[in-house]
């Protein structure tokens, strides 16, 4: 049924993965008369370059851009950093979990299939261009479940910053875990008050309006930081953390104790030698680390027999020699020379004094 044209037409701007999917997509949201579409030039390179925020309310786009699965989450992504307030659409190829899940992490408002109808997908339009988000039961229920099974919720803008302190990470994780506003400020031990003036604040930061954009928000980025956490084993592990996302990443995890992150840490802000703060934090990562090498070896040495311990002393030393090669045994020469020269100095004196 097409609805009639009224003064609050939609100016819906639609791009998907190739020019003629993109047409049919048109040609079928224009049956709905309260829509006014578009369509992006081809290529999501030209997408981008000529997006104009103030000709759209809308904008549809394909998870899949260029040919390329995916290519509509990164252009979304890029496109709410320059244009935070983008209400937009994401067009799916599956409803699966995952493909669901990036596509609230990129930005979307709402989500629409292939499969569904022209009304259905006008009405989602409508939906989100009045400020809500378009999910349907099924949909809905797996973010939920993300959201039950996920163990580190992080709030993050569309750039990938942390934005929350300490305290509102803190109200978020109970919104997460459906507690309601009495309950959060029982946890916490605050005023019901202080906890409601929290979410306001945090639905500014993040440009939300609601418990439920909140939520879908902070689906749990966990293996991003997985992710970026692989590169803490490497020899030259601080060179990564040049990259934001990693560096959060990291410094999550060195405040959890995982001792690979707090030496890498350490060694990238040593190398800043030029910020006096930079030294401060270098000496503060090397000391907790080396607190928790001392520590472990010590729990650890409890547990060990006399003769365990000899041997791990050779074993040891033994490393020690590999990874020094020449200069360890540079080392141990000039050491001989010396105790050869003491030697015989000990010698000549105990013959002047006979």
């Amino acid at each position: 049924m097409r609805h009639r044209p009224s003064a609050a037409t939609i100016r819906v701007l639609v791009s998907d993965d190739t020019r003629v999917h993109t047409e049919l997509l048109a040609d079928a949201l224009r049956r709905d008369g309260c829509l006014q579409v578009t369509t992006a030039p081809s290529g999501s390179d030209s997408l981008t370059a000529q997006f104009n925020p103030a000709n759209v309310d809308v904008l549809v786009i394909g998870s899949n851009l260029d040919q390329i699965p995916g290519r509509g989450y990164e252009v979304l992504r890029g496109l709410r950093a320059s244009h935070a307030d983008l209400k937009a659409v994401i067009l799916l190829d599956s409803s699966e979990g995952e493909m669901l899940l990036e596509a609230f992490r990129a930005g979307a408002r709402g989500v629409i299939s292939k499969d569904d109808s022209v009304e259905i997908m006008g009405k989602c339009l409508r939906r989100v261009h009045e400020g809500e988000i378009w999910a349907n039961n099924g949909q809905i229920a797996t973010l939920v479940q993300a959201l039950a099974s996920s163990h580190n919720i992080r709030a993050v803008d569309s750039r990938g910053l942390s934005l929350l302190s300490n305290r509102e990470i803190e109200v978020v994780r109970g919104v997460a875990h459906g507690l309601s506003n009495r309950e959060i400020a029982e946890q916490l031990h605050l005023s019901q008050h202080t906890v409601k003036n929290c979410l306001f604040r945090i639905f500014d930061k993040l440009g939300v309006s609601s418990r439920v954009e909140l939520l879908f928000m902070t689906i749990s980025h966990e293996r991003h930081a997985q992710s970026a956490l692989q590169h803490l084993v490497s020899e030259r592990a601080y060179e990564s953390l040049r990259d934001e996302a990693t560096m959060v990443a990291c410094q999550d995890a060195a405040n959890q104790g995982v001792l690979m992150a707090q030496i890498a840490l350490a060694q990238f802000y040593a190398l800043r030698k030029s910020d006096p703060n930079c030294a401060i934090q270098a000496h503060m990562w090397y000391s907790i680390a080396a607190q928790q090498i001392s520590h472990g070896c010590k729990e650890l040495a409890k547990k060990l027999t006399l003769e365990q311990l000899l041997e791990a002393e050779q074993l040891t030393a033994e490393k020690f020699v590999d990874k020094n090669g020449a200069d360890a045994a540079a080392a141990d020469a000039d050491l001989a020379k010396r105790l050869h020269t003491d030697e015989r100095a000990f010698a000549a004196s105990n013959r002047r004094a006979s």
